[in-house]
């Protein structure tokens, strides 16, 4: 067996939210196995990560490896392998930044996550989705109003089904193309043509499809919507996650925690949209609809947290700007205790994805994916935001970046 000790380490645990000083951390075989100021393993390979703090993986619960550009119509005729390619560079610099497992709500599919288990891609552990599902003029239809939507009815990122019949045989389709999860437009967004962010989409009909057939695979639903309205009839629905939610009310986070249904804010789209979107080829039409949500995303994620709803870590970032993943931290610091922040990274977003029994702590059992980072993230989550601070990334066990 191959074992490798960490020693002189700061453990974070997330769960008291506290340090574990001088300790070592055994990982063989991929996962942790011992943790103690004592722990050793015959033969192992030591590596000395010097007082500095040893703490899960991070996750994204919404991140977009295939999206190559913040004006997603010009992706439209885009080959699939230029798309992959791009995709290949955005993960390997996602795990670089300290993010051991990512999920992306719409264009990757089961291959692109499968050339990362194949050791192909060297990225995150992946949950996919393949296309989401829109309804015509939704969030997901691409196409401007004046040539309307080609026969096809699909774009690399998302495909249109109009009422029950054609949401449950598109969600259908999906899952048995490997989508580990189904992504449904139930509001107007930023990044489409011909929606206000205030237009409700699917009705609760067409999004109960979707659910039934996902539970039917032990799958899920998580749901694209701002409004109040359009997320209340999505947890009526029976979604597992809430993508976005800035335009919240009280109301509406009380009936997310009644359902156990998570909220997954992604704080640092809207304002790298507002500084570089029009830099970024975002068409104006699109760009200006992030003042609708901008200022509300800290005020939403407040409510949640009164509420009891259990708030994830998302960022949504496009094409270039995802480079700033990292400074969703630092804007979720505003609102959030830094445990706090740390944990939707961790366990929060692991419970989400369905793996809180293997990832999202530094504890015997689990998978050792862990990251080494220089500063206090327990007085400052903000020290996050900074990627030069990830001094070490391993996955399952191997190190992926970084070097002490």
């Amino acid at each position: 067996m191959a074992s490798t000790v960490l020693i002189n380490a700061r453990v974070l645990d997330v769960t008291t939210g506290d340090y574990r000083s001088g300790s070592r951390v055994v990982l063989t075989d991929g996962r942790i196995t011992e943790i103690g100021p004592n722990a050793t393993a015959e033969g192992a390979e030591t590596i000395d990560v010097g007082d500095r703090v040893v703490m899960p993986g991070l996750l994204d619960a919404h991140f977009h490896p295939m999206i190559a550009s913040m004006h997603i119509g010009s992706l439209l005729d885009w080959p699939m392998t230029l798309l992959s390619q791009y995709a290949r560079r955005a993960l390997e610099d996602a795990l670089a930044r300290g993010f051991t497992t990512v999920r992306d709500p719409c264009g990757s599919d089961r291959g692109l996550a499968r050339a990362v288990e194949l050791g192909l891609i060297r990225g995150p552990r992946m949950f996919v989705s393949g296309r989401a599902l829109s309804q015509t003029g939704g969030h997901g239809d691409e196409w401007p109003s004046d040539i309307g939507c080609p026969g096809h009815h699909h774009s690399p990122f998302s495909r249109i089904a109009d009422g029950v019949d054609e949401v449950r045989k598109a969600a259908r389709d999906e899952l048995k193309r490997g989508a580990d999860h189904i992504k449904i437009m139930a509001s107007g967004g930023i990044s489409s043509p011909t929606d206000e962010i205030w237009t409700l989409q699917y009705t609760e009909a067409e999004m109960a499809a979707a659910v039934e057939e996902a539970r039917a695979r032990r799958a899920y639903v998580l749901a694209h919507a701002y409004t109040a309205d359009s997320v209340a009839r999505a947890v009526r629905a029976g979604v597992r996650s809430i993508e976005h939610g800035n335009l919240i009310d009280a109301d509406t986070a009380a009936l997310m925690a009644q359902h156990r249904t998570f909220l997954v804010p992604t704080l640092v789209a809207y304002e790298k949209i507002f500084e570089l979107g029009e830099e970024l080829g975002m068409p104006e039409n699109q760009r200006r609809k992030v003042v609708d949500v901008i200022d509300a995303g800290l005020d939403a994620v407040n409510l949640a947290a009164d509420a009891g709803v259990r708030i994830g870590f998302g960022t949504d970032l496009l094409g270039p700007a995802q480079v700033h993943q990292s400074r969703e931290f630092g804007i979720r610091a505003k609102a959030q205790e830094p445990i706090d922040v740390i944990r939707s990274a961790t366990v929060v977003n692991a419970d989400l994805f369905g793996i809180a029994d293997r990832v999202g702590l530094v504890e015997p059992g689990f998978d050792a994916d862990l990251i080494v980072v220089d500063g206090d993230p327990l007085a400052d989550a903000a020290v996050l935001s900074h990627p030069e601070t990830v001094r070490l990334v391993m996955r399952a066990g191997e190190v992926m970046a970084g070097g002490l």
